[in-house]
């Protein structure tokens, strides 16, 4: 455990007592240096590999700088906002394209070759190079996105804060996420998944291979599944009630390109849309 992550973890477990571990300003000074390397990219919450790893006192940082910071004007042109932290800046130099109408929070991190059509990226969040964030999308709080990743009109990331040692969504390299999707609650897309329009994911929603009906996985989307919303048939005390799954179509080859015009097709083959 380094200086910094020790001096965190001591401010957040004293509570409400905070102040009496340091004084005020080096605790501001502490937990704005953690914010600051987030922001930065030298550190993230979660590192990912074939387990997601939580840097949970990270997670502290971004709570302990809610706990500690006063409400202060920002102002953008003519807007105004009341806030506890600063919008993030810098953008030409990271080499990140940022089309008005949208906004990031300090302490997420743009890789350079982001774009950001009017959308939203919070505290926390990670997002590799070549991604596009699509008009109306969300990246919430600590979520983590892959390189070249395709996040369409309206995409929901959702985030998470508490408790710190949850894990964040993820969605990994390569991935095409269309428009209207939901991802949250920790679930995981992995590398090269294509998921059609409208589908919402959970930590705990089926996946169901097409071919076999058999569930495959729960919460993590297989590399390469083209997936679009299905619904999976259970019987309860009052009857057969359908439950959203999501359904994998097929499996693209290593290397395949799917773009979202083959995407198209395919729900076209199986007659999901005309």
């Amino acid at each position: 455990m380094n200086d910094l992550e020790k001096t965190i973890t001591q401010l957040w477990e004293a509570g409400d007592d905070w102040r009496e571990v340091m004084p005020v300003a080096q605790t501001h000074d502490a937990v704005r240096s953690a914010i600051g390397m987030l922001d930065r990219g030298e550190v993230r919450v979660a590192e990912v590999g074939d387990e997601v790893i939580v840097n949970e006192w990270l997670k502290l940082a971004i709570l302990m700088w809610f706990r500690v910071q006063e409400m202060h004007i920002i102002e953008a042109g003519p807007f105004e906002y009341v806030d506890k932290l600063p919008l993030k800046k810098g953008y030409k130099a990271a080499g990140v394209r940022v089309v008005p109408g949208a906004s990031a929070r300090f302490g997420a991190y743009l890789a350079p070759t982001v774009v950001m059509m009017p959308s939203y990226v919070n505290i926390g969040a990670y997002v590799d190079e070549g991604t596009m964030i699509d008009t109306w999308a969300t990246v919430a709080s600590c979520a983590q996105i892959g390189k070249r990743v395709h996040l369409s009109g309206g995409v929901g990331i959702g985030g998470v804060l508490e408790p710190p040692e949850a894990v964040p969504v993820v969605v990994e390299d390569d991935c095409f996420v269309g428009s209207r999707c939901m991802i949250v609650n920790g679930a995981r897309v992995r590398r090269g998944a294509k998921l059609g329009a409208g589908l919402i994911f959970t930590s705990n929603t089926p996946v169901i291979d097409s071919a076999t009906g058999e569930e495959v996985a729960r919460g993590v989307i297989p590399e390469r599944a083209v997936v679009v919303q299905g619904t999976r048939m259970k019987e309860f005390p009052g009857g057969m009630f359908g439950l959203p799954c999501a359904l994998i179509l097929r499996t693209l080859a290593e290397g395949e390109v799917h773009d979202k015009l083959k995407l198209n097709a395919l729900l076209r083959e199986h007659d999901i849309v005309s």
